[in-house]
């Protein structure tokens, strides 16, 4: 397991996101109950930042061309996006967010 620091959980508000600046991409999102997911961040439709969309129950939509993506599996919940984006597991320890991003 790589477990790599992603933030503090106060940087991280109810149906928010934070975007790690790795290669590629990995984002945490919140969602309103206060759930942790990561998923990769680029929409596998079109390349868009799915840290920059819209967070609704457990998935997120695309800010580009309105595709959503489960937050729990990664898969397309509708189109345009037909492929899913990898999830990665999500570990809180004491006040701060890691997620593994072995490949």
């Amino acid at each position: 397991m790589a477990l790599l620091r992603a933030c503090h959980v106060d940087e991280i508000g109810p149906g928010e996101a934070f975007k790690l600046d790795i290669e590629p991409p990995v984002t945490v999102f919140r969602t309103e109950e206060g759930d942790l997911y990561a998923l990769d961040d680029t929409c596998t439709h079109a390349v868009a930042s799915l840290a920059e969309g819209f967070i609704e129950d457990d998935t997120v939509e695309c800010p580009v061309h309105m595709a959503k993506f489960c937050l729990k599996t990664g898969k397309p919940m509708c189109p345009p996006a037909t492929k899913p984006v990898a999830t990665h597991p999500v570990v809180v320890e004491g006040d701060e967010i890691f997620v593994d991003v072995t490949r």
